[in-house]
């Protein structure tokens, strides 16, 4: 019995990792792809960003609301600061955004 709790658990976190996009310097509509996509397979994506990326996970969160999956909510937004060190071994700090999408099942024809 323990171990399918253990395996369930692993199952559930390897979903939420895989309801993740992550968004750097691509055009937004790379990311909406991506989005529209994931929502084939799950109700739920989360896009996260930071830094100059942020404006790009917002717009593409925008187009994927607006023209694409028009039922989305936005779920929950998560903003804060990363420390981050580069190579020469200064610190700075990195704003970042995670945008939670959620949209409700659909139900498939013969159901």
């Amino acid at each position: 019995m323990a171990e399918e709790t253990t395996k369930e658990g692993a199952t559930e976190e390897r979903r939420r990792d895989e309801n993740v996009i992550y968004v750097g310097s691509k055009p937004p509509m790379s990311y909406v792809l991506a989005v529209v996509t994931q929502f084939s397979d799950s109700t739920e994506v989360v896009i996260k960003a930071r830094g100059r990326a942020i404006s790009t996970a917002v717009d593409a969160a925008e187009i994927t609301r607006n023209r694409f999956v028009t039922d989305a909510k936005i779920k929950e937004i998560k903003i804060g600061t990363e420390s981050m060190t580069n190579e020469e071994g200064r610190t700075s700090n990195v704003s970042s955004i995670e945008i939670c999408l959620t949209k409700k099942k659909s139900k498939q024809k013969g159901q």
